[in-house]
């Protein structure tokens, strides 16, 4: 007989497949880890390709150094007299001169460098992968590293490379045979020039092909490491729970929130002129300065017991307490501590208003 999972099991079976798409605080969680699509051919390409224009623009240059530097080293140097001084000197000026020569090379390739991965990661710094971790040093993990599905990819995909560049030269190499056969009978500066033509040609082939590879590598990589960072219901439910926060937490949160509300409203609910209210269900306190305020201002109001407890401060400060029952459940209902008396209940505001201020003899 087939044997059945409960419903629960199959539930909870399909909500561990991590079938989608990881959400940004799980890329951003990565990124910090140093964990992204990155193809390590995309700087390499960009280096072989700078390094040939560098040369196809300087190369007339470097050259004039490099052949500076054996002339005074056999017409200059090789006269000194052997001491101390002269080898400091001769090892600061020989210095100096490789430098000059090399340092345009290295600056680009490190240029270049950046740029590649800039493009594909953008800007990032992280020490995570520098951390030490005991599994690291661990031979039996890294044996599945080494044999891992993903280590023999690498493998293939190095190959390959090889493959179709070497095809790439050899082809090359090919179509100029015949003349590489009878540079035996030529002079040795046109040979120089063949070889040299022949060499900037291989390399901008191999470069060309390394880009377009590099390219499908990123692809690839990209694909990885979306197909790494997926996430399971499961997974985004907890995320999800997480960047809530516990809900015991969360009313914690609010109670205190409503408790220092609550201490606001009672210490500016000696500045009202008036509190409206239910009189038992609702109480709106309301302020109004012509000179400062454009309409009556709400600065307290509660319901049910606050009320009682807003009444019993108004009664303590001497606040004169008018009921009207529609006015302030409007009140209540339409405005929130702070906010101005809204335009359809000016007149009956203004109406309560004019009594407390005849009763405290404001106005005539």
């Amino acid at each position: 007989m087939e044997k059945r999972y409960p419903l629960a099991l199959d539930l909870q079976f399909f909500s561990g497949e991590k079938t989608e798409k990881a959400t940004p605080q799980k890329r951003q969680e990565s990124k910090r880890k140093g964990q992204v699509a990155k193809s390590a051919e995309v700087p390499a390409a960009f280096i072989l390709l700078g390094g040939i224009l560098l040369l196809s623009v300087f190369g007339g240059w470097m050259l004039d150094q490099i052949l500076s530097i054996y002339r005074i080293n056999f017409t200059e140097y090789i006269s000194w007299e052997l001491t101390p001084d002269s080898i400091r000197t001769l090892f600061e000026q020989m210095t100096f001169s490789a430098v000059k020569v090399v340092a345009p090379l290295m600056v680009a390739a490190v240029v270049l460098g950046a740029l590649g991965n800039y493009l594909q990661v953008g800007v990032m710094f992280t020490t995570e992968p520098l951390m030490a971790k005991l599994e690291r040093i661990d031979p039996i993990q890294g044996a599945k590293r080494i044999f891992a599905i993903r280590a023999l990819v690498e493998l293939l995909k190095s190959l390959l490379k090889i493959a179709i560049i070497g095809t790439a030269a050899f082809l090359v190499l090919w179509s100029q045979k015949d003349e590489l056969f009878l540079l035996s009978q030529k002079s040795l500066g046109y040979s120089l020039a063949f070889l040299g033509g022949l060499t900037a040609q291989l390399v901008t082939v191999a470069a060309v092909i390394l880009l377009v590879l590099a390219i499908l590598d990123f692809i690839y990589q990209k694909y990885e490491f979306e197909k790494g960072i997926r996430m399971s219901k499961q997974d985004i439910r907890d995320e999800m729970k997480k960047a809530e926060g516990d809900p015991l937490i969360k009313s914690k949160i609010r109670e205190q929130q409503r408790q220092m509300s609550m201490n606001r409203m009672i210490q500016d609910l000696p500045n009202a002129d008036v509190l409206i209210t239910n009189p038992t269900h609702y109480a709106v306190a309301i302020k109004y300065d012509a000179e400062t305020m454009e309409a009556p201002t709400v600065i307290a109001m509660g319901k049910d017991h606050l009320a009682l407890k807003i009444k019993e401060k108004a009664k303590e400060h001497g606040i004169v307490i008018m009921e009207n029952k529609p006015l302030a459940r409007a009140l209540y209902a339409q405005v929130e501590v702070g906010d101005t008396v809204p335009e359809e209940l000016f007149l009956a505001v203004a109406e309560v208003l004019a009594y407390i201020y005849r009763l405290k003899g404001k106005i005539k």
